[in-house]
């Protein structure tokens, strides 16, 4: 009754007064919307490392034409240059009176060169950035960034979204990459471990051209035409390591599959022992380190396969009921415990604590951590386990 009352003695001016003031901050908001005439919405973004700083390649969207065939979305690649990353994005500003929108971007390339060096002198300004999401991707190419996002893709008109494609959850389901982001790489960066990852593309050019593109003015809008009739196909079946932000070494394509297990990311995967296809279906792993005076990181994977193929002829029976021995089991076993062996002594070699056990130890054992963080994974000795269930 009082509230009401209040209300009830409040003038009629100032009633006038607030509504003026809603509908004020209603009209003058713009809602989201993007003026494209004025704004330069950037999809992926490059960097590569010059003699005084660093060059940014960012592809940016434009229409395409009415016609039905070629409706959609095309891009044009804008290179920026300057001694830090927001000098260059200010650049591009400069050159083309659009202004630089990194919202939309969901890509981040590093040429060869760039992830060299700590990757971080060239991330410091996305991560500072109010206006760009933590959950971008991240990935290393071979080669220059702006070399990869300047070629024309088999797959899409756009090269970062058939890049993207490579990191769908049914190509991390797989096993066949490790994808990243801004957010999770900086965490790992900035912890104990500091030590991170990241997919490795390469671009495999087509037969019949070398696939790159060129930028087309004037009244087509900026719109993208190969400069060759080949295309590009990309792949991202490696993966980079690094550590305190310097790429240190490149896992191959069984390794990354050993990495995947170990996380447990594996559900749809094929994997291939001595002649023998298999499918996986389900798969749990674990890495989990064991302090004390022999600190011991016990690797654990658990897996469910199906035989999918053999390379040789097999009886009737095998090729109806498809199952795995005993002895099968072992030699898929045993292969994947030296895929893992292999993993473990590269990150032994190269000082990258791909598996957290510096931050597993500060967390457990402090006094531990204390002594022995600096050498931790020269001494740490593995414990591989591997359990192979085939089903049919």
């Amino acid at each position: 009754m009082r509230l009401k009352r209040f209300f009830r003695t409040l003038p009629a001016k100032l009633w006038i007064l607030l509504a003026a003031a809603v509908v004020f901050a209603f009209f003058s908001n713009d809602f989201g919307l993007v003026d494209i005439q004025k704004t330069a919405v950037i999809l992926a973004v490059g960097l590569d490392k010059t003699a005084t700083g660093y060059a940014l390649s960012a592809e940016v969207a434009v229409p395409k034409g009415s016609d039905r065939t070629t409706g959609g979305t095309s891009s044009v690649l804008i290179e920026g240059e300057g001694e830090t990353v927001a000098a260059c994005v200010s650049e591009l500003y400069e050159k083309t009176g659009w202004v630089p929108k990194l919202i939309f971007c969901d890509l981040i390339v590093l040429g060869e060169e760039t992830a060299r060096q700590n990757v971080f002198d060239c991330l410091d300004y996305f991560l500072r950035s109010e206006y760009f999401s933590d959950s971008c991707l991240l990935a290393v190419c071979e080669g220059r960034a702006a070399d990869l996002l300047a070629t024309t893709s088999e797959i899409d008109d756009t090269s970062s979204l058939a890049i993207e494609k490579l990191f769908s959850d049914a190509s991390e389901k797989s096993g066949a990459v490790m994808k990243t982001t801004l957010r999770e790489f900086a965490r790992s960066y900035y912890g104990v471990s500091a030590s991170g990852y990241m997919p490795y593309v390469r671009a495999e050019q087509g037969a019949d051209g070398s696939g790159a593109r060129t930028e087309q003015g004037g009244q087509n809008g900026g719109q993208d035409t190969a400069s060759a009739d080949g295309k590009t196909i990309y792949d991202a079946a490696q993966t980079a390591l690094f550590q305190e932000g310097v790429m240190t070494a490149l896992l191959s394509e069984r390794e990354t599959f050993a990495f995947s297990l170990l996380n447990g990311n594996v559900y749809a995967g094929t994997l291939t022992v001595d002649g023998m296809t298999l499918s996986v279906l389900k798969n749990r792993g674990s890495v989990t380190l064991v302090p004390g005076e022999a600190p011991v990181a016990r690797m654990k994977i658990d897996i469910k396969v199906r035989l999918q193929n053999r390379s040789e002829s097999a009886s009737a029976n095998d090729v109806a009921l498809g199952r795995l021995t005993a002895e099968d089991e072992a030699r898929i076993g045993e292969a994947l415990a030296e895929r893992v062996g292999d993993l473990w002594r590269i990150c032994q070699n190269t000082g990258c604590d791909l598996f957290l056990l510096r931050q597993a130890l500060y967390r457990t054992a402090l006094s531990a951590y204390d002594r022995s963080a600096s050498d931790l994974l020269a001494v740490v000795r593995p414990d591989i386990r591997v359990d192979v269930m085939g089903v049919w």
